[in-house]
């Protein structure tokens, strides 16, 4: 068995691709539909598709599934714990050629979890969230609402029926994927409760498909059916002699503490564009000055963070805008990168993009969901590693454990208790 994954950003097409390449499968992320991903068993595209109209989101999901689907693969389509963006939408677009869609948001291991068919964010209901709050105050996170308003008929699975006989299981969602429902949506608290929708669901012969975040995907990577596929042959190892470049455009407070613990430890110079430079662009006086002391940095070979500012005319909708005028502030130093950290998927895309890398080779799992990959091709022939990381996710640990992967680093014993985790992990944003 095979599969796609289709994401609406890119450290979610990353963080979901993961692990099935941390299992050991040749595992390819792309931005691009037409891109050449070879033979790779696992193919996950960014179709960046969360700020888009509704209708132009369905559109191009649905162009992607017919373009990079090959027989026997299975669909796996990458949604947003939290329920960001256009996913129902999305989802009413596959269903009638995919089959019945299985809703499982869920993943326990960063505090989302799933009970009557709703979102919980570390036992709190999703809408009180500060980034829902955010970003849809005015929209209720109710995962049945959602779906009805796109067009599809909805089913609930309990939990008492997800632990249940595995047989009486399957003989009902085989039952519900051969009538008129077109999602399923499924309560589930623990990893186990995935695992057993992953195994149960796989054996099921009517048409479907996967609709979840990253947690169902680990359990769809550990399946022994996946076995069968290409294994991914070992990388060599890490070597990076230029700098390192941080590249933050999440001004989530988990963004906030994950900084302050690597500009502690690894004592990285930091630079803080304003966004006001960045909305006007070249034409604005400061640019040239920002663009120089960028430049700086990396041809001296030091490691930078590099940060979007936040003042008061900040709009969570411009984010891809400033993204992409950051990413063409560094374009003219990319060169001298060693390795690049993105936070962000519209961050990390904005600086693939602007530099001519389409694809990433995924190699290895840093934390849960800090991916690891090298770019397959790029348009100017540099290919450096690169970490992508959901924006307002992970330990406050993340950036700094990415930047000792980057730098073939030991953590100092002081540090090496542990990391400090995270207790909030609101707005997960992949």
């Amino acid at each position: 068995m095979t599969v796609l994954i289709i994401a609406d950003d890119l450290s979610g097409a990353a963080d979901c691709a993961i692990a099935f390449a941390s299992a050991g499968l040749s595992t390819v992320v792309t931005l691009d539909a037409s891109h050449n991903t070879g033979d790779a068993s696992v193919v996950a595209i960014d179709t960046d598709t969360r700020r888009l109209s509704v209708t132009a989101a369905g559109e191009r999901t649905l162009t992607a599934y017919k373009t990079l689907l090959k027989p026997g693969q299975r669909l796996y389509k990458k949604i947003d714990s939290t329920l960001r963006g256009n996913w129902a939408v999305e989802v009413a677009a596959l269903a009638p050629h995919a089959g019945l869609a299985i809703i499982a948001p869920a993943f326990p291991a960063t505090g989302r979890t799933t009970l009557h068919g709703k979102v919980l964010v570390n036992g709190q209901p999703l809408e009180t969230t500060d980034t829902w709050k955010l970003e849809h105050a005015d929209r209720s996170a109710d995962i049945s609402s959602m779906l009805e308003e796109s067009g599809l008929r909805v089913a609930k699975l309990s939990l008492d029926t997800l632990r249940g006989d595995q047989a009486v299981l399957a003989q009902h969602i085989t039952e519900i994927a051969n009538s008129e429902v077109g999602a399923l949506i499924i309560d589930a608290q623990t990893a186990e409760d995935l695992q057993t929708l992953a195994i149960v669901t796989a054996n099921v012969t009517a048409p479907l498909f996967w609709v979840g975040s990253g947690g169902l995907a680990r359990e769809m990577a550990a399946l022994p059916e996946l076995l069968s596929a290409p294994l991914q042959t070992s990388p060599p190892p890490h070597e990076k002699y230029a700098p390192t470049l941080v590249l933050v455009g999440s001004l989530s407070s988990v963004s906030e503490r994950q900084c302050a613990m690597l500009k502690e430890r690894a004592l990285i110079g930091e630079l803080v564009v304003p966004p006001a430079v960045l909305r006007q662009g070249m034409s604005h006086g400061d640019w040239a000055g920002w663009e120089i002391r960028i430049g700086e940095y990396l041809r001296r070979g030091e490691d930078l963070l590099l940060r979007i500012g936040r003042d008061d005319a900040f709009d969570p909708a411009e984010g891809a805008r400033l993204s992409t005028l950051l990413a063409a502030m560094v374009r003219p130093h990319f060169a001298y990168v060693g390795g690049l950290i993105a936070t962000g998927g519209e961050t990390a895309r904005a600086m693939l993009g602007a530099v001519g890398i389409g694809s990433l080779q995924l190699l290895c799992e840093i934390e849960a969901g800090v991916a690891f990959g090298r770019p397959i091709s790029s348009r100017e022939g540099h290919r450096p590693g690169v970490v992508t990381k959901a924006g307002a996710f992970g330990t406050d640990h993340a950036l700094y454990a990415a930047w000792l992967h980057m730098n073939n680093a030991v953590e100092p014993a002081q540090y090496a208790a542990g990391p400090v985790s995270n207790p909030a992990l609101q707005g997960k944003q992949s």
